[in-house]
């Protein structure tokens, strides 16, 4: 699946819509969805792309934000979090595209400000799941109220992580398969990348569990009951995958150290044979170096069976020694 091409207008507007509070959606024209009244009872939808670059006049100077928000919402890399103010609540959270040649630890920040007539969200990349959630809009699966479209969004962006977190267990379930049938130089640069993604996904989607269930404590009237338990069901769902990305680091961690230990053993064998190995010809090696040498009074010098006899002799010796090492528990 190849990246859609963005459509949006000179403010950076990519799409708008007008709910109407009773279950249904319409997509609003870009070029007049700026200056579109608020429906009784209901409440519009605008998803801007943030141009740094660009005037963005609307979005910087006549939307009514709060300057904090606004320089808020042009942070690119920021920590899911949520501020709350009283016109209205800014969360930032932060999610995963699946798609073809998308690492699966870039996460892409979306902002949202929520207040009782809109719903502005601003994202700096694209993000699959406002695309899938734009989808089911055209669908008809519409939200009837703020916190329903804050809480839809974010399951949304939570499912994404789930799919990831899934794929990074099954990976570190085949590592520990295959800790003993594939080489080091093989499985270290796999475990490698399996630890990093765990750290930076941890470390990345951790805080977002605390600004759901800060938001979630939202008091306005376009925040139910039902809205506020599927906020805390996807900040429950936050801590397990935090807790299952500390497991897989862990397993990351508890597989290398294997490797370490059975290349450390296999290295301690190989030193030990060739330990033994000179232990039991060194005494023969100087025992022919002796009888070697060019000077007179060597032993048997002029008998013909001497040569046999130091020959059987050292075997003997060889054995003897070999025989002692196994006595003696070293090889």
């Amino acid at each position: 699946m190849e990246r859609p091409a963005l459509k949006m207008d000179a403010e950076g507007l990519l799409s708008a819509w007008r709910f109407d509070g009773r279950g249904g959606a319409t997509r609003l024209p870009l070029d007049t969805a700026l200056v579109e009244p608020v429906p009784d009872g209901g409440f519009i939808w605008l998803h801007f792309r943030y141009l740094p670059r660009a005037p963005q006049t609307w979005l910087r100077q006549e939307s009514s934000l709060d300057p904090s928000v606004v320089e808020s919402i042009a942070e690119d890399d920021c920590r899911p979090r949520c501020a709350m103010f009283a016109e209205g609540a800014l969360l930032s959270l932060r999610g995963i595209n699946l798609q073809r040649n998308a690492l699966p630890e870039e996460l892409i920040t979306v902002h949202l400000w929520v207040d009782a007539r809109r719903v502005l969200s601003v994202q700096h990349d694209f993000l699959s799941a406002i695309a899938d959630f734009e989808d089911a809009l055209a669908r008809g699966r519409c939200p009837r109220s703020q916190g329903e479209f804050v809480a839809d969004l974010s399951t949304r962006l939570v499912e994404r992580v789930d799919a990831v977190v899934d794929k990074l267990i099954d990976e570190a379930d085949e590592l520990e398969d295959a800790v003993l049938s594939i080489v080091a130089s093989e499985m270290l640069p796999k475990i490698a990348i399996l630890r990093r993604v765990a750290v930076k996904l941890r470390r990345h989607i951790a805080p977002q569990r605390e600004a759901l269930n800060h938001f979630a404590l939202e008091d306005d009237p376009w925040m139910g009951p039902k809205d506020r338990n599927r906020l805390r069901d996807a900040a429950d769902r936050v801590a397990r995958f935090a807790e299952e990305l500390d497991s897989v680091r862990e397993r990351a961690g508890i597989i290398r150290e294997q490797m370490v230990d059975t290349r450390a053993e296999q290295m301690n064998k190989s030193m030990l044979v060739l330990a033994v190995v000179t232990v039991v010809f060194a005494p023969m090696t100087l025992i022919s170096g002796m009888f070697g040498m060019n000077v007179g009074g060597i032993p048997g010098n002029a008998d013909p069976e001497a040569f046999w006899a130091l020959a059987v002799a050292m075997l003997v010796m060889g054995f003897v020694l070999l025989w002692l090492f196994r006595r003696l528990k070293w090889i």
